[in-house]
């Protein structure tokens, strides 16, 4: 048996619950995403011993890795954190790698829907580019451009995530 059919259903649950929490409040509740995680790399040896566990804590590391750094940076919430640490748990680095690109252009294309829906696409790209470029600050959170900020446009990020990983199975189906 692969991890990837054990995982598809706990993550579809998860990533539903989460994307309807995210909407509804801005939030991902650690009810939700703490579980996931440490049932991640149990499930991980059980399916394919210490390999799996390996696996399980690559995928787990990679997220924390990516998308903490992005936390960091002020660009993104905790609870994106720990859910995407939870699915890396679950499906190991090399789909996660794959979904991670999966998310990141989705959350893009929604965003600049979302901009350009509401009036603000040309602040989205001027805004974006001072983000790409921050490396010129030593990877600091931007004073303004950050979710700290209460007059900072914020966007729900875990239907991205959703639609990235969940892409992310049907790419890796064999």
């Amino acid at each position: 048996m692969q991890m990837q059919s054990v995982a598809w259903w706990p993550i579809l649950t998860a990533v539903a619950i989460a994307t309807f929490t995210d909407i509804r409040s801005r939030k991902v509740p650690n009810w939700l995403s703490l579980p996931l995680m440490a049932a991640g790399p149990v499930v991980s040896i059980v399916v394919a011993g210490g390999h799996g566990l390996l696996e399980s804590f690559y995928g787990w590391g990679l997220a924390v890795l990516v998308f903490g750094l992005l936390n960091w940076l002020g660009g993104m919430g905790m609870g994106d954190v720990k859910l995407m640490a939870a699915i890396g748990a679950w499906i190991g680095p090399g789909q996660l790698f794959f979904a991670m690109i999966l998310t990141f252009l989705t959350g893009g294309l929604m965003a600049v829907v979302w901009s350009v829906s509401k009036g603000f696409a040309g602040e989205l790209f001027s805004n974006t580019g001072a983000l790409v470029g921050s490396w010129r600050r030593g990877f600091k959170p931007h004073a303004e451009l950050n979710l700290s900020n209460p007059g900072a446009r914020r966007m729900p990020y875990v239907p991205a995530i959703a639609t990235g990983v969940l892409l992310s199975f049907f790419a890796h189906a064999k």
